[in-house]
C-alpha cells in the first residue's frame, strides 16, 4: 500500500508524525528516536563507497567518450564554470543574510560536535591524502574525491584489458552501492520521522523554528532565482549570442516538467527532443552534453547544499572560516558531480559537506519538511543550465539555431 505512495508524501507523513510524537508523547521520544539514528549510519555506511564509484565511473566514461576532444572539454568547463558560480552566489547570500544567525533552535537532541577549524594552508594540503586507507576510515571526504578523480582518470591510461577490467569492476561497485542506496532510502520516512521527533521534542519555540525555516527557503529562493534569471541569462548572451529570453520561452515546457518530477533524468528525452526541434541544436551535441549535465551539472543542487550546510553552521552559533567557507565551497562542488539520480540525492551527498567541515549530519534533515518544493525549484535550474549549455556549445561549434 504505502509503495503506491510517492516518497516524497511518505516523507511529509513522517514529518508531520514525528512533530506529532514529539510534541504530544514525550515519554516514547527516546525510543523513536533510535530509527533516525539507524538512518544516519546507514547514510554514512553507503556514502564513501558510492560517492567513489561514481565519481571513478563517471571520469572513466567520459575520458573513453570518443566525443570528448574540443566539444568535451568545452561542456566541462562549462558546467564546472555555471556550478562554481551557483556555490558562490549561495554563499554570498548565507553569508549577507545569514538566516541561522540567532536563531533560537534547540539541537540538543543532536550528537555534539566540534568544528574543524584547519588553516587554509592545511585544508589545500590535505587534499592530497598521504594514506588513502586512513582518509576513507576517518571520511575525509576532499582527499577521497581528488583520489577517486585520480583513479579514474589513470584507469583511463592502461592497456584495454586491464582499463576494462577494472572498469567493469567500479561499474558493478556503483550498481550494487545504487542498489544498497536505494533499500536504505526506502527507510527515509521512518529515518526522517525519528529525527524530527528528537528535535521538536526539545523545542520551546516551535513559530521560531518555523519563521527560521522560511528565511532559510527565502534565501535559497532568491539564490536559485538570481542563477536562473541573471547568471545563466548573462552568459547566454555574452558567451553563446544567444536571445536569452527567446531561449526561456522554447524550453518553457522543459522547465514546467524538470519542476513537476523534480527529476532531471526523467526530463531528459523530452529536453533533448526540445532542444533540437525548438532550439536546433544538433543531435551530436545534444546526445553529449544533456546526458553529461543531467549527471554532472547540478547547479541549483550545489547551490541548495551550501545553503544548508551555512545555515545550519550558523544555527549551532558557529562562524565558518575561510578556510571552512573554502572546503565548503570546493566540497560542494565535487559533491554535486557525484551526486547519484535517486530520490534524496542531495541528503546523500550532503553528508559529504557536513562531513568535510565537522558539522553534525543529523542536522541537516532540520530542512527536510520544506525541501520538496525547494527540490523542484532547483531540479528545473539545474536542467535550464543544462539547455544554456548545450546552445552555447553548439553556437561555438557554428552551428545555426533557430532564434
Amino acid at each position: 500500500m504505502l509503495r503506491k505512495i510517492p516518497l516524497h508524501w511518505q516523507i511529509l507523513i513522517g514529518i508531520i508524525l514525528g512533530v506529532i510524537f514529539g510534541i504530544f508523547l514525550k515519554p516514547i521520544v527516546p525510543y523513536l528516536s533510535v530509527l533516525g539514528i539507524l538512518f544516519i549510519r546507514a547514510l554514512k555506511m553507503i556514502v564513501v563507497p558510492l560517492i567513489m564509484s561514481s565519481l571513478i565511473i563517471g571520469v572513466t566514461n567520459i575520458q573513453q567518450g570518443s566525443t570528448l576532444g574540443r566539444i568535451g572539454i568545452k561542456t566541462l568547463v562549462y558546467y564546472l564554470s555555471t556550478s562554481i558560480l551557483a556555490i558562490l552566489t549561495g554563499l554570498f547570500l548565507v553569508n549577507i543574510v545569514k538566516p541561522g544567525v540567532g536563531a533560537n533552535i534547540d539541537f540538543s537532541g543532536i550528537t555534539a560536535t566540534t568544528l574543524e577549524e584547519p588553516s587554509l594552508k592545511d585544508t589545500i594540503i590535505n587534499i592530497v591524502p598521504d594514506n588513502i586507507f586512513q582518509a576513507i576510515s576517518s571520511a575525509d571526504m576532499l582527499a577521497i574525491i581528488f583520489f577517486s578523480l585520480l583513479l579514474g582518470v589513470f584507469i583511463t591510461k592502461l592497456e584495454a584489458t586491464k582499463r576494462q577490467l577494472l572498469t567493469n569492476i567500479f561499474d558493478a561497485v556503483f550498481e550494487v552501492m545504487m542498489k544498497i542506496t536505494l533499500f536504505v532510502i526506502r527507510f527515509a520516512p521512518i529515518g526522517v520521522m525519528g529525527i524530527v521527533v528528537d528535535v521538536v521534542s526539545v523545542q520551546e519555540n516551535l513559530p521560531e523554528l518555523m519563521i527560521r525555516l522560511g528565511k532559510f527557503a527565502l534565501v535559497v529562493v532568491v539564490g536559485l532565482a538570481f542563477h536562473l534569471l541573471i547568471t545563466l541569462p548573462l552568459i547566454l548572451y555574452f558567451i553563446g549570442k544567444v536571445n536569452p529570453v527567446k531561449h526561456y520561452k522554447a524550453l518553457l515546457n522543459v522547465f514546467l516538467t524538470a519542476f513537476s518530477t523534480a527529476s532531471s533524468n526523467a526530463t531528459l528525452p523530452l529536453t533533448i527532443e526540445t532542444i533540437e526541434e525548438k532550439s536546433g541544436v544538433s543531435n551530436r551535441i545534444a546526445s553529449f552534453t544533456l546526458p553529461l549535465g543531467a549527471t554532472i551539472n547540478m547547479d541549483g543542487t550545489a547551490l541548495y547544499e551550501l545553503v544548508v550546510a551555512g545555515f545550519i553552521a550558523q544555527a549551532l552559533g558557529y562562524d565558518l572560516s575561510l578556510a571552512q567557507q573554502f572546503v565548503l565551497v570546493t566540497t560542494a562542488l565535487l559533491a554535486s558531480i557525484g551526486t547519484a539520480g535517486v530520490p534524496m540525492a542531495s541528503f546523500v551527498t550532503m553528508t559529504i559537506i557536513f562531513t568535510s567541515v565537522g558539522l553534525p549530519i543529523e542536522a541537516m534533515f532540520f530542512v527536510m519538511p520544506i525541501d520538496r518544493p525547494l527540490d523542484m525549484l532547483r531540479t528545473a535550474t539545474n536542467v535550464m543550465s543544462d539547455t544554456c549549455g548545450a546552445v552555447i556549445i553548439a553556437r561555438s561549434e557554428k552551428e545555426k539555431l533557430h532564434y
